[in-house]
């Protein structure tokens, strides 16, 4: 008997990458690659991680039970949609069964996409998401792809999405789809240790505000309904993604302050990393909204800024402080939608809620944010990073080429509204 159809989404997919945890996992690797049946691997790395001995040590290991592998160390941090095609073009033509991803996000998101270059050529921007490109699907499976995360950010060992910078349009966006998950995640929280207090504080914010986004985002049960093969791989908030960031958020309140103070207290590593995936399974399934759409085009459009911590000389904003710089101001903003969960997500902070004013609720959220963000060390706002009033028009205009991301707002966002966002955001203290 057929169900009553209902002209908004009934049901939700629960998806995500199997993950291996734990102190030492990567030490089991090449028990993991065997099981894929894979004989010949490239691994994937950039340069600084590779001066760690991480990826040479894994391709001892996976020498030791005769498995192939070879190391491309040219990964570009926060990299470009032409970095990634001359990742694609140096490996085209090499019979690999499979990857191995060893870094932060921008490793496992470049990896990703050398996967889909190389498995089924064409340009980048063919695959992107529209309009900045053209948003052709992936036309099929992919070699199988083991994720070893060394940093607590960005949770790509379990999403489906690669991120990247594109060159000719000073915006950031990615390629979406169900068939770019990993085929394994590796997270050993050991590999994390030797991430400077700037990269720990900058990765660290990128957790929380997946996990506070895909919790505030709109409902999966709040949008249209979809025919099975188009039902997007972001849904919207749902029971399954709520439990996911929720923990997210706590852990991050709890341990990120430690980690920054301490790099090597290993309990605080342990629950970022945890954080990091379990936010990644969130957001990998309900998506993320505006403080994401904003943060392409605040990474994109960077001028003269160089972060400490990272060893770059050319201007940078690490995705995960141009997520949370809009963060307050945007939280701010969606709060009306859902009071209690703005609320909900400020107590898993540790902020206290009990007994505040209507006024005080609202801001609940943004001051635990701003609060984390003094005592980690993320700058003071957009200014700080070198924007100003002249640079809002052309933040909104990268902000709306982001349709995929601000669909998820729970409230209408438009031009104006973003105005008002990031102004707002200009200077919180």
């Amino acid at each position: 008997m057929r169900g009553v159809t209902l002209p908004t989404e009934t049901v939700f997919v629960m998806e995500m990458s199997p993950i291996k945890f734990g102190l030492g996992a990567t030490d089991e690797i090449a028990h993991d690659v065997k099981r894929l049946g894979l004989g010949r691997v490239l691994v994937f790395t950039d340069r600084n991680v590779a001066e760690l001995g991480i990826p040479e040590r894994i391709r001892g290991l996976l020498g030791e039970e005769g498995i192939k592998a070879e190391i491309f160390d040219g990964v570009e941090v926060e990299p470009t949609d032409r970095s990634m095609e001359e990742a694609a073009i140096v490996t085209r033509g090499k019979e690999f069964d499979g990857f191995i991803a060893v870094g932060g996000g921008s490793t496992i998101d470049t990896c990703k996409a050398v996967n889909l270059l190389t498995t089924y050529p064409a340009p980048l921007l063919d695959y992107i998401n529209k309009p900045v490109g053209k948003g052709v699907p992936v036309p099929g499976p992919l070699r199988p792809l083991i994720a070893v995360p060394t940093t607590a950010g960005t949770g790509s060992e379990t999403t489906a999405v690669a991120v990247t910078h594109v060159v000719d349009q000073n915006v950031k966006a990615g390629v979406s789809h169900r068939l770019m998950r990993p085929a394994l995640g590796i997270v050993d929280p050991l590999n994390t240790l030797t991430t400077p207090p700037e990269v720990t504080a900058a990765a660290g914010a990128d957790i929380l505000t997946h996990a506070i986004e895909s919790y505030t985002t709109r409902p999966y049960n709040a949008r249209p309904k979809h025919h099975p093969p188009d039902r997007p791989a972001y849904i919207g908030a749902n029971p399954a993604s709520d439990i996911w960031c929720e923990k997210a958020i706590e852990y991050v309140g709890r341990y990120l302050r430690r980690a920054v103070l301490n790099g090597q207290d290993l309990d605080a590593r342990l629950h970022l990393a945890l954080a990091a995936n379990y936010a990644g399974i969130g957001f990998g399934n309900a998506g993320v909204h505006i403080p994401h759409a904003v943060a392409y085009p605040i990474a994109g459009l960077v001028r003269d800024y160089v972060p400490a911590g990272y060893k770059t000389r050319h201007a940078l904003i690490p995705h995960g402080m141009s997520v949370i710089l809009t963060a307050p101001s945007a939280f701010r903003f969606t709060y009306a939608t859902a009071p209690e969960r703005h609320l909900r997500a400020a107590e898993l902070m540790g902020y206290p809620v009990a007994g505040l004013s209507d006024t005080d609720r609202r801001e609940a959220l943004p001051r635990a944010l701003m609060a984390l963000m003094r005592d980690v060390g993320i700058p003071n706002g957009l200014t700080a990073v070198g924007y100003g009033e002249r640079d809002v028009k052309p933040l909104i205009d990268g902000t709306l080429k982001q349709p995929r991301l601000l669909s998820g707002a729970p409230r209408t966002v438009g031009a104006a509204e973003l105005d008002w966002i990031l102004r707002d955001s200009m200077q919180y203290w």
